[in-house]
């Protein structure tokens, strides 16, 4: 609860959590509030704004804004199923690697390490014309992918805690392994795992998008951000501001996640940085691992051994 508090206190989130708010909200009511079905056709082919369409029409007469507006839950449901799969693959393997002996922990580091060096989108296609195209077998595989990023993470926390002297305390006493991480750790990791999957679900409207280029995953007609961007591409001579119309929501989307990743960070951190306005962080922000790791140029084991701040 403290950290939630330090997290509304800033502006900065706040902004961003009114982003994400209004996100969350048309994914589930965009397509019930769009004015028109989202794959109707009209004759008005390429059109620009209007009455009748706000923000024009597409190369086959469908309404722009009621695609963005229903092409929001595919895109926000894509990235929240990618996380879940990495967060449930990722952080219970980090945090047993920890008691699990050399044999274990070596076998996870080099599951980890495999997993990082294979590129996003040559699995998702391999995944994908395996188990076939669509939605739920392309987030599956960016989720695995991303486990790796939690694995490290947690294990990196829970490393640093294991020797403390409570923990210690406490497993000479007989506490058990799940008492000690649900007493003394959860508290310690859920922060750290929590900042990494905002910048993961950022990351992964961002693959999303990508995907939709090569018609993995979400395939046309189903309207998604990526699905629209790809197709606008098409048509830049005649609606050279098309792109826009799908661009700005998803920058908005993943800026707004980055942003508040890293104010929750500064409000989990024991000694937060100097605060600073949604401006600076914009111009300063990077995609990087949370502040609590360092990322080494190549995985090794002494990235899992780090200290908490």
């Amino acid at each position: 609860m403290t950290t939630l508090r330090a997290l509304l206190a800033n502006p900065s989130a706040r902004v961003c959590l009114l982003i994400l708010a209004a996100v969350a909200f048309l994914a589930v009511f965009g397509s019930a509030l769009a004015p028109y079905d989202a794959l109707w056709q009209s004759p008005q082919i390429l059109q620009g704004p209007s009455a009748d369409h706000l923000l024009g029409t597409d190369y086959v007469g469908r309404d722009v804004l009621s695609r963005l507006m229903a092409g929001t839950r595919l895109s926000v449901v894509g990235a929240i199923e990618a996380v879940l799969v990495g967060l449930c693959l990722g952080v219970p393997s980090g945090l047993a690697s920890v008691w699990a002996g050399r044999a274990g922990e070596w076998i996870g580091l080099r599951i980890s390490e495999t997993l990082t060096v294979l590129p996003f989108t040559v699995f998702t296609i391999a995944v994908a014309a395996t188990l076939g195209n669509g939605m739920n077998q392309a987030m599956v595989a960016v989720g695995i992918l991303s486990a790796p990023i939690f694995f490290r993470i947690s294990r990196a926390v829970a490393l640093g805690l294991r020797s403390t002297q409570y923990v210690e305390s406490a497993e000479l006493m007989g506490a058990s392994t799940w008492w000690i991480l649900r007493t003394h750790m959860w508290s310690k990791v859920a922060p750290n795992v929590a900042v990494a999957a905002a910048q993961a679900t950022g990351a992964a409207l961002l693959v999303i998008a990508s995907l939709a280029f090569l018609g993995v995953g979400i395939t046309p007609p189903a309207p998604t951000w990526g699905g629209m961007l790809a197709s606008d591409l098409g048509y830049l001579e005649l609606q050279p501001w098309a792109p826009l119309l799908p661009g700005i929501p998803m920058l908005l989307t993943v800026g707004a996640l980055n942003i508040l990743a890293d104010c929750l960070r500064e409000a989990s951190s024991d000694a937060p940085r100097a605060r600073r306005g949604l401006f600076a962080r914009l111009l300063g922000r990077g995609l990087s691992l949370p502040a609590t790791v360092t990322k080494p140029a190549f995985p090794t084991e002494e990235f899992d051994r780090v200290t908490v701040r």
